[in-house]
């Protein structure tokens, strides 16, 4: 398969100082077609790093937070409204997507970009964690994995070629190696091997991969919380000179400090001129120390899961909006905020739609939360190339500081 060369050029954006392993005064470029990962400035105190990523449908600046769109779409926002929340990529899923409306009646609409209207980059999950979470549907097997569809009941094959074909299909920019991902806890016997099947699988979801050229494959490290495996894992992967390498697994139940523990001892051991993608994470203090140290990509389903509860992602906190106390207050949600929502409509009215459970609710809840957490991500890029990341949010970093909901 083809990857993302070696470094073919190294230059200085804006800045310098690096931090130990990762640049050493240098800014790497890859690149391959309608690819390249380039370091526009290195923190001097921490790994984090201001990115661009180059793919086929645009530039996503990282550190980037990524909504989800699970079914090709972020639910309750138009593609529109999305794109005036500044995200720059969407995340979508090969499972549900291969479920409905199935790959083929996306394909025939000339790929997802165009089935839904989003002319932005696009990355799509390879269905392996949606796959193992069916615990009591679903068997495991070196071929692959046989599960009966939660919709109708039919028995399902899910091998990595297959993820492939349907993500081929589907045509992201990005798109995910087929991989298993032990849940939490779990026996040590028992992520062993999934480590080691997820290798074997990776090397056939490369040479099932027919579209190297305008779609990057990513590997997915794995496993759980013994670092020595996922260390040994990251060194494995790293032989294989992926395009991307992301850390899977994490956000399954564990707590946050056991995320923390996991990114500090993997991140580094993955390419410092590759994208890094930290799965399934998305609370600020999370992210915070993640981009610490050295990860550049996000997702979450935060931003709207909670909409739909009627919360608020307001400066670090979480918001009840269906809380009495906004009964009357025609405040904006955050006087800060440049979203839709929060230009246009008060507290009270927000309060008022929430407990009348109107959809117009959700999506302003949803449009300022995706907002809110793109805006973060946005802040943090904009700390690191002026190198004042550990300024602006050393209190994140903090071993005693309280994680903040969400």
């Amino acid at each position: 398969m083809a990857a993302f060369s070696s470094v073919q050029s190294c230059r200085i954006m804006s800045g310098s100082a690096s931090y130990g392993d990762s640049m050493d005064r240098q800014c790497a470029v890859a690149s391959l077609t309608a690819f390249q990962f380039q370091i526009d400035r290195q923190c001097s105190q921490t790994r984090g790093r201001a990115c661009s990523f180059h793919t086929p449908h645009g530039i996503v600046e990282t550190p980037r937070f990524m909504p989800v769109g699970t079914l090709a779409t972020v639910k309750t926002v138009t593609p529109a409204q999305l794109r005036d929340t500044g995200a720059q990529m969407v995340l979508s899923n090969t499972y549900h997507l291969h479920l409905q409306p199935g790959e083929e009646i996306v394909a025939k609409a000339g790929g997802l970009h165009r089935f839904m209207n989003w002319s932005g980059p696009m990355l799509t999950d390879s269905g392996g964690f949606q796959v193992f979470s069916l615990s009591e549907l679903r068997k495991i097997e070196e071929r692959g994995v046989t599960f009966r569809s939660p919709r109708d009941g039919a028995v399902i094959e899910f091998t990595p070629e297959r993820s492939i074909r349907i993500q081929n299909a589907l045509g992201a920019d990005v798109i995910m190696a087929f991989d298993e991902c032990p849940p939490y806890p779990a026996e040590r016997k028992d992520v062993e091997a999934a480590v080691a099947r997820t290798y074997r699988w990776l090397e056939r979801c490369i040479n099932a991969h027919e579209r190297p050229q305008d779609q990057a494959l990513f590997g997915i490290v794995q496993g759980g919380v013994y670092l020595d495996l996922r260390q040994q894992a990251a060194r494995d992967l790293v032989q294989l000179d992926l395009p991307g390498y992301a850390i899977g697994g994490v956000s399954v139940g564990e707590p946050s400090e056991e995320i923390h523990r996991i990114v500090e001892a993997t991140a580094p051991l993955l390419p410092a001129h590759k994208p890094r993608y930290l799965m399934g994470v998305g609370t600020y203090r999370e992210m915070v120390q993640a981009i610490a140290a050295g990860i550049d990509l996000f997702d979450c389903v935060i931003p709207t899961r909670l909409a739909r509860h009627g919360a608020a992602l307001v400066k670090g906190d979480r918001w009840n909006l269906k809380n009495a106390q906004f009964r009357e207050d025609f405040q904006p949600l955050d006087e800060d905020c440049n979203c839709y929502c929060c230009q246009n409509f008060s507290r009270a009215y927000l309060n008022h739609l929430i407990r009348s459970r109107e959809i117009l609710g959700y999506t302003l809840l949803s449009i300022h939360n995706i907002t809110e957490l793109v805006r973060f991500t946005t802040r943090i890029r904009e700390a690191i190339l002026s190198d004042r990341f550990v300024e602006e949010f050393g209190h994140w970093l903090q071993p005693s500081a309280v994680p903040v909901s969400p």
